[in-house]
């Protein structure tokens, strides 16, 4: 059953529990859109009461109004559609976007809602239907109903709930529901499942989503979506044989073994090749080093990075791409305890490099420098790699940001040109050769962090040792670091929630299309 609908009728007489109308900045304050399409009744009567409300137009500045004369909607919210910062305050398929998210997230639970913003390009189509369905997520699996004993059930815990959504029905207004504004819709109904399926498993609490389960839920989410790819699941014994020391290494201290999953979309006559690592702890103390118990609340999402490789790898089938895209979740569970890896241990990787371990919390380059190597073995003519890495980005870029590293030009060009095309922000970071000396080992040939100095930038230097071919040639390569955007501490904003935002999962699929030539 689709997420979406399109109609094309008259707003006056279509019937709903709910009307959203964009408004933007005006002299007066805020004024209606151009092109609403409402009946002039309706109209002037919205127009004569946004003074009223202090209505400023902007994203997140949400109105509600009851009984509006002239159309059969119950009542219309109006949402502003202009940035909430910044000089230009013209309307743009972003605005569009986190308008209609933030009038979902105020209107809460309703049956029918119909959403009429403007689309003055078909792309804003699929925007505004991306920004409804992500607006009104929830994340409810853990929730018992006043039916159920306090507490929950008994299977409350036993397995990740579906994608949530506190709307019934979601209803596009068009002016006409033509051929591309179905293919918008239809593409914003595969960008919004699997970026409603990233935030569940980031939501989803660590005794319920370890290694072994994670790789169940991915493929619970292949079958459920009725794709074809080539799946391969490497255990704790096979990561051992195969010489993965990184991952081994980090998921040894837990009860929960490591896995490394494949999974490939293999189109006949692919137009290119590109390949994707996702960092998947699916809980991190820190290991030995432990981190504070305050800083250890919100590492259930250390694994937002594998999320959204398996979700873009699942939607690429989706959409049937014409492009080969691979992706290796990289699962373990770091966990301190008799069996934990220790600060000064030595491991080898995948391709051979021996590591000296400085501090067991930097686990998560390890696990990524083993997936990075099978990527490079799969013969990929592009490898990203995506990680909730580093606090030291937060810092730097701020919570809304993402970093990115890259050792080529043109790679790195196209993953900017895919985060605009995705409405994510990102920005580029330096790999400085100056830095790379802090990760010189006196034991080993590396070791895997530097000091407290650019320690985003020696992450970045150290990933960049396994995105080498045998013969030495680098392979294209960038490392996008979403530790602050993937999960949002504070309040919701836009189309994104408190919790799991699903960060980054848009960004490797228009990535992916770029490659195919689509997008």
């Amino acid at each position: 059953m689709s997420l979406f609908s399109l109609d094309d009728s008259p707003l006056a007489t279509l019937e709903a529990d709910v009307l959203v109308v964009g408004v933007v900045p005006a002299e007066s304050g805020a004024a209606l859109a151009e092109g609403h399409g409402l009946p002039e009744q309706a109209a002037a009567h919205l127009t004569a009461v946004l003074p009223s409300l202090g209505a400023t137009g902007k994203v997140d500045d949400v109105h509600t109004v009851p009984l509006v004369p002239g159309i059969a909607a119950t009542k219309v919210v109006l949402t502003g559609l202009a940035p909430a910062l910044g000089k230009d305050q013209s309307v743009t398929e972003f605005g569009i976007r986190a308008g209609a998210g933030a009038a979902l997230r105020q209107i809460g639970a309703a049956g029918r809602v119909v959403v009429a913003l403007p689309a003055r390009e078909t792309s804003w189509v699929g925007a505004a239907a991306l920004g409804a369905h992500l607006g009104s997520y929830a994340f409810t699996a853990f929730k018992s109903d006043r039916e159920t004993a306090k507490g929950g059930g008994k299977d409350a815990a036993s397995k990740p709930g579906p994608a949530g959504r506190r709307v019934t029905t979601l209803v596009v207004h068009v002016d006409d529901a033509d051929a591309p504004a179905k293919a918008s819709i239809a593409r914003a109904e595969v960008v919004a499942e699997a970026t409603a399926w990233v935030r569940d498993l980031v939501n989803t609490p660590p005794n319920v989503l370890y290694p072994e389960s994670f790789v169940d839920a991915v493929r619970d989410q292949i079958k459920s979506n009725h794709v074809k790819l080539d799946v391969a699941v490497h255990d704790h014994k096979a990561l051992a044989e195969m010489g993965c020391g990184g991952i081994v290494g980090v998921g040894q201290g837990s009860s929960r073994g490591p896995r490394i999953m494949e999974l490939h979309h293999r189109p006949r006559h692919a137009a290119a090749h590109v390949a994707y690592v996702g960092k998947g702890i699916t809980f991190d103390t820190g290991g030995l080093c432990l981190k504070p118990s305050a800083a250890m609340l919100g590492m259930k999402s250390d694994m937002a990075g594998a999320a959204a490789v398996a979700a873009a790898v699942i939607a690429a089938a989706r959409l049937k791409l014409p492009v080969a895209v691979s992706g290796y979740l990289c699962l373990a569970e770091n966990m301190p305890s008799s069996t934990a890896q220790r600060p000064s241990d030595v491991v080898t990787m995948r391709n051979g490099t021996t590591v000296e371990i400085i501090d067991t919390d930097a686990e998560g380059r390890m696990v990524l420098g083993d997936g990075l190597c099978l990527a490079v073995e799969s013969g990929a003519d592009a490898i990203l790699d995506i990680a909730t890495l580093t606090g030291a980005c937060i810092i730097a870029l701020g919570p809304r940001v993402a970093g990115v590293m890259s050792n080529d030009e043109d790679v790195n060009t196209r993953v900017f040109a895919a985060a605009n095309a995705a409405g994510e922000a990102m920005w580029p970071l330096p790999l400085p050769e100056d830095l790379r000396p802090k990760l010189d080992s006196q034991v080993a040939d590396l070791q895997h962090k530097g000091d407290l100095w650019g320690g985003t930038l020696t992450a970045g230097l150290f990933l960049r040792e396994f995105v080498a071919r045998s013969e030495g040639d680098p392979v294209p390569w960038a490392h996008l670091d979403i530790a602050g955007p993937s999960f949002n501490e504070t309040a919701p904003y836009g189309s994104t929630p408190k919790g799991g935002t699903g960060f980054g999962m848009a960004t490797l699929l228009a990535f992916a299309e770029q490659a195919g030539g689509h997008r």
